[in-house]
């Protein structure tokens, strides 16, 4: 596996991202968690334009993740090097540690700085949520994204190939979480123990703050357990999704979305943001 991972070409982490997507809506058609209304590709469009952004995005950065994670390989830095731990413990925690810094820690943060909530609430303006979700990321956070994941391999210590399974992991895991597919009861409460479940994630997705200001993990959902940021739902089918101020249909289309972050607030988003527990 170690190998593979330091050697994975461009075209099987594409596979990965696109298998794992098509895989994904073929069981959200068959068994979906919710009936939307109108035209599912359309709506795929708009989340793919972003997906692809994204991608740009990190293929521009990777030269700095290589380096950083190369570096710290070399010279033996960060935690995880001077614990000197066997190689299979190493990979677990890096895992671990990359899931709480560049996806857990790095999205509780946009929560609650409002200049960075500005380019993080477009992916809450969906108002259905599916698979094609998971990457729908104004390019602005995607760098917010790709510092944080700097940040965790240069602070703990992560060799490339790590990162390398760690990502192809977690683009996976957020196409499944965010996924319009029906579980059973018992399997989604007892797979939220472990890793983020499609329920779980779904009530991070609400209108509602206090239900959107939770549930912020990526894979496992350990974190929001132990940070206390966890909320159950009995039934996730009585969730409204979106936010209250962008309910309009133009911001399901990419040109409005991308101009979200500099639009004037109206007075029910400045109230929001200025108000007790919400975005500080």
């Amino acid at each position: 596996m170690v190998t593979f991972f330091e050697h994975i070409p461009s075209s099987y982490r594409t596979a990965i991202l696109v298998g794992g997507l098509l895989l994904l809506w073929i069981i959200e058609g068959i068994i979906p968690r919710f009936r939307f209304s109108g035209s599912k590709y359309r709506h795929a469009g708009t989340n793919l334009f972003f997906t692809l952004t994204t991608i740009v995005i990190n293929t521009g950065f990777a030269f700095l993740i290589v380096k950083a994670s190369q570096w710290t390989s070399n010279t033996h830095f960060g935690a995880l090097y001077w614990l000197r731990l066997p190689l299979w413990l190493h990979a677990v925690l890096a895992i671990l540690m990359l899931d709480l810094i560049g996806a857990y820690l790095i999205h509780l943060v946009q929560h609650k700085i409002a200049w960075m909530w500005q380019f993080h609430k477009i992916h809450h303006i969906d108002t259905q949520i599916d698979a094609t979700t998971a990457l729908r990321h104004h390019p602005v956070e995607s760098l917010f994204r790709v510092a944080a994941l700097l940040a965790a391999i240069l602070s703990m210590g992560i060799p490339f190939w790590m990162v390398m399974f760690y990502q192809s992991l977690s683009a996976f895991m957020s196409q499944f979480n965010h996924a319009n597919i029906r579980l059973p009861k018992w399997l989604d409460n007892s797979l939220s123990w472990l890793i983020v479940s499609p329920d779980m994630h779904k009530v991070h997705h609400s209108h509602y703050q206090p239900e959107t200001d939770s549930n912020y993990a990526n894979i496992f959902s350990i974190w929001d357990r132990l940070f206390g940021t966890f909320i159950f739902i009995p039934d996730t089918t009585s969730i409204r999704y979106g936010l209250d101020e962008y309910q309009d249909h133009r911001y399901q289309e990419v040109g409005p979305l991308l101009k979200v972050p500099w639009e004037q607030h109206t007075v029910a988003e400045n109230d929001k943001i200025s108000g007790a527990g919400s975005k500080l």
